[in-house]
């Protein structure tokens, strides 16, 4: 088992079609972004203890979901409410 998970591993890793960014020059930290996708993508780091929600949260979950939908949508947004976003110098 663990040998087979391996050579999916050695497998996934070869394919260039699961690059999220074309290969090339980057900074040190555009490079350690795409390392922890890559991990993400594979599931190479995934978390071995299962993570469940219990009734009562996933209920919750639900609700707030559901209750998103009652606040109306305006018919346009006033531009100036959001505060004066220039730069100050």
């Amino acid at each position: 088992m663990k040998t087979q998970q391996l050579l999916i591993v050695c497998l996934t890793c070869l394919s260039t079609s699961a690059w999220a960014i074309d290969p090339g020059p980057s900074s040190a930290a555009q490079q350690g972004t795409e390392s922890w996708m890559q991990l993400q993508i594979r599931g190479v780091v995934a978390s071995t203890n299962l993570q469940t929600a219990s009734a009562a949260e996933r209920e919750l979950a639900m609700q707030r979901w559901l209750n998103s939908f009652t606040y109306p949508i305006p018919m346009f947004f006033d531009q100036d409410m959001g505060g004066d976003v220039s730069k100050s110098e």
